[in-house]
């Protein structure tokens, strides 16, 4: 059986020029705008897929035309989503080439992105937040270590990976404060409140004292003593919810949803909340906007009479 023929976009070699044009311009983001590391890492990838697909047919991705981008973009099937990153790629890319004068043209200029429908983030009620908060059993080290991140997660509306990295330098108790390394590396610093305050202050002088390796300087340690893992955050997050009966859909992220949709739904401004979350841009933010407001018409339905 004769094997099967590998697709040329994997197997055709990057051009010298194409490499340095993809890392100028991924340093330049990274200067500009402070992106992730997973950001950059698609960036390069869809860009270099495309040098590949322009290599193949005897173009270069620094010359590369109106038409040469929209048969590529053509070529691909992609989900929406997918799409969107991508055209947000050569959008970049090719205003980039256009700024900096090697290009007196920008080829993506009309371009036009996928139509997305509305996807809003999956949050909980404030009663099953409650609920999710309550269920560690705090007679045990590990679930008063898991009330403490719970508690601190949804009073400071921290990413996973945020709430993982802190270290015990990081908090200041007696403020009340949290300093927090962001995307792009970019700090901030968050407010935790009293309720916050009260969980972290008992793990740190019942627990945390017992579960520290010689030197471990991470503020939530595993059962061996080591810094917690976005796995195992995860899993706890799932054993509470179950043991408090939550049904409705979970992500990591759900108590930092719904850290967001309650400030905004008891009056705070978008500003702020963009700020405490650590968002480069107010869009980013305003998704929330939609939750509220769709929480706001559910409720109204529910309990008004002619709802």
């Amino acid at each position: 059986m004769t094997a099967k023929k590998p697709a040329a976009d994997e197997t055709t070699a990057l051009a010298a020029e194409d490499q340095a044009a993809i890392e100028r311009f991924i340093d330049r983001l990274w200067l500009e705008r402070g992106l992730s590391r997973n950001t950059q890492a698609s960036y390069r990838s869809d860009l270099k897929l495309l040098a590949r697909w322009l290599h193949g047919r005897s173009a270069s991705l620094a010359e590369a035309s109106e038409a040469d981008l929209r048969g590529y973009l053509a070529a691909q099937a992609r989900q929406p989503r997918s799409q969107a990153r991508l055209l947000s790629a050569l959008r970049q890319f090719y205003r980039h080439l256009h700024a900096d004068r090697q290009r007196e043209d920008d080829p993506s200029a009309r371009l036009e992105a996928p139509r997305l429908g509305l996807r809003l983030p999956k949050t909980l009620s404030e009663i099953d937040v409650s609920a999710l908060l309550e269920a560690p059993d705090c007679e045990e080290a590990l679930g008063l270590r898991d009330r403490a991140m719970l508690e601190l997660m949804y009073a400071s509306g921290l990413r996973v990976s945020e709430l993982i990295s802190l270290k015990l330098s990081s908090v200041d108790l007696r403020r009340g404060a949290l300093r927090v390394l962001g995307k792009g590396g970019k700090e901030r610093m968050v407010p935790t409140g009293e309720e916050a305050v009260h969980w972290l202050q008992r793990y740190l002088q019942e627990v945390r004292p017992d579960q520290a390796l010689a030197g471990e300087d991470s503020l939530f340690l595993s059962a061996r003593g080591a810094a917690m893992t976005r796995q195992n955050f995860w899993q706890r997050i799932r054993l509470h919810a179950a043991a408090a009966g939550i049904r409705a859909a979970l992500s990591p992220h759900t108590l930092r949803h719904a850290f967001a949709t309650h400030l905004l739904e008891h009056g705070a401004d978008l500003r702020t909340v963009q700020a405490l979350l650590g968002h480069a841009d107010l869009s980013t933010t305003q998704i929330y906007t939609h939750v509220a407001k769709a929480r706001l018409r559910e409720l109204h339905q529910r309990h008004h009479p002619r709802g």
